[in-house]
């Protein structure tokens, strides 16, 4: 696993982890990897220093990776889960209803949908509260 600082074109900073170099530059080309804060996909890496362990207490308290991924992607799970449970699915037309409950044109209640990232950017510049559900790794089971 390898962790990236990273930056959309649009200034705001970040972290990701990914399974190497390779997986990066993949993901990145496909498309995949988008700003958590405005959706961009206009996204680069930062310069970053090392990690450096500096003493065995400090490697031996560092967490089990392994453990900490299955924690994230079974936290993004349930994150998903709650949503698509509890929130009104609008589609593409989130931008508009989201718009539309925040000024008090529609009745007001959780959503969730799909929206470009011009228009989550608009939407945030308009102070519109909005936020990206988060991304799921492929399901194992379904490989292949």
């Amino acid at each position: 696993m390898i962790r990236y600082a990273l930056q959309c074109e649009h200034g705001h900073g970040f972290e990701a982890w990914f399974g190497d170099s390779a997986a990066y530059d993949d993901q990145a080309a496909r498309g995949l990897v988008e700003c958590p804060h405005c959706g961009s996909r206009g996204v680069s890496k930062q310069i970053m220093s090392p990690a450096v362990s500096g003493t065995r207490k400090t490697a031996a308290s560092s967490p089990d990776l392994a453990k900490l991924q299955t924690l994230m992607t079974r936290a993004a799970r349930e994150v998903r889960s709650h949503v698509e449970a509890n929130f009104d699915y609008v589609g593409d037309a989130f931008a508009r209803e989201a718009r539309d409950i925040h000024e008090g044109r529609s009745e007001k209640r959780e959503i969730y949908g799909e929206a470009t990232p011009a228009e989550v950017k608009k939407l945030k510049d308009d102070g519109v509260p909005c936020a990206p559900l988060p991304p799921l790794p492929p399901d194992p089971a379904k490989a292949h």
